[in-house]
């Protein structure tokens, strides 16, 4: 499973109710039900053009809803009610720099501090500012800034007022691997200080290390939400284990086909591929066959579904395989 900070707390946050949008004959948003917990980092995730963007501009009232329900904080949501509005802070895909380019940083979070009527604003925008290691270049005009850096300027616009919940539409895209990990680190710290972050990304690969659950989305329909644990536990029956040895010896083969949850065993080089039908964690136990056989295994090793390998599984191609799985939702 991803990043975990802490007990996460249960309360709903934002829950959606056959959430629908359409555009003339395209379905955007399909029907789409889900729940975002207090607390959590949550994953709003899949393919470009499966909905997530137009889900997130309704979520924040951007976007009237065909049909279907939002509930946000306890009560059907009205994007009119600015008592709402001032709890959430969004970081879109692009940068809305609408003041001018020329302008400093200081000068841009200074602006958006008075919009927002921010207590002891320079105080604020300062603390932001380190936090996100772009103190030393606030006097800097915005159009020198890297894409990296306009992206931690934008969170930290987001921050300035202290919403509840954090908005990020692909936050590392186009990134380079030093921009990624700052934004993640940064992601994790609001997170750790009690924001509730929800990211929409095709990058799964990446966005599945900080998520504690997420919806996958394709086509506008919600294939499933969960935690990764819990969408291995659903899709992988069996599991594999792989134990490296210094010399595999055979007859630790036929001990572990004699356990009652090894469907198979094969060995390729030193390692033993082994295939069990159980989630329980036995590395503890296959490590006691190991030592007692004299073969200490050097490492032992269960390769976990990742989230792009969940996705292609859970396309519509394939939803036929899970008869207890209907619109995201286990029945």
């Amino acid at each position: 499973m991803g990043y975990w900070s802490g007990s996460l707390r249960t309360r709903e946050l934002i829950s959606t109710h056959d959430l629908t949008k359409r555009f003339g004959n395209l379905t955007a948003v399909d029907n789409l039900n889900m729940t975002i917990r207090s607390g959590e980092i949550y994953g709003l995730l899949g393919p470009n053009g499966s909905g997530k963007t137009t889900t997130i501009k309704l979520l924040l009232g951007i976007l009237r809803p065909t049909s279907g329900v939002i509930n946000i904080f306890g009560e059907v949501f009205n994007p009119n009610k600015l008592h709402i509005k001032s709890k959430i802070g969004v970081v879109p895909e692009k940068h809305p720099f609408d003041l001018g380019s020329s302008i400093n940083a200081l000068d841009y979070l200074s602006f958006f501090g008075d919009l927002y009527r921010v207590k002891n604003k320079i105080d604020r925008i300062g603390s932001l500012l380190k936090k996100v290691e772009l103190y030393e270049v606030r006097n800097r005009r915005i159009n020198e800034y890297s894409r990296g850096m306009l992206q931690k300027l934008s969170i930290t616009r987001a921050l300035l007022s202290e919403p509840e919940i954090l908005f990020l539409d692909e936050p590392i895209s186009g990134l380079d691997p030093i921009g990624i990990k700052q934004v993640r680190d940064l992601i994790k710290n609001e997170n750790e200080r009690g924001k509730t972050i929800v990211i929409s990304s095709h990058l799964l690969s990446e966005v599945e290390k900080i998520c504690h659950r997420f919806a996958l989305i394709h086509r506008g329909r919600l294939l499933i939400e969960s935690s990764l644990e819990e969408i291995n536990k659903m899709l992988g029956k069996k599991t594999k284990v792989v134990v490296e040895v210094e010399s595999p010896d055979e007859r630790v083969t036929s001990k572990l086909e004699k356990l009652s949850y090894v469907e198979n065993v094969s060995i390729i080089n030193n390692f033993y591929h082994i295939t069990i039908t159980t989630h329980m964690d036995i590395r503890k136990e296959l490590s006691s066959i190991f030592m007692n056989s004299g073969l200490p295994p050097l490492s032992i090793a269960v390769p976990k579904l990742t989230l792009e390998e969940a996705f292609i599984t859970l396309t519509d191609e394939n939803l036929s395989l899970f008869p207890g799985v209907k619109n995201g939702t286990r029945v």
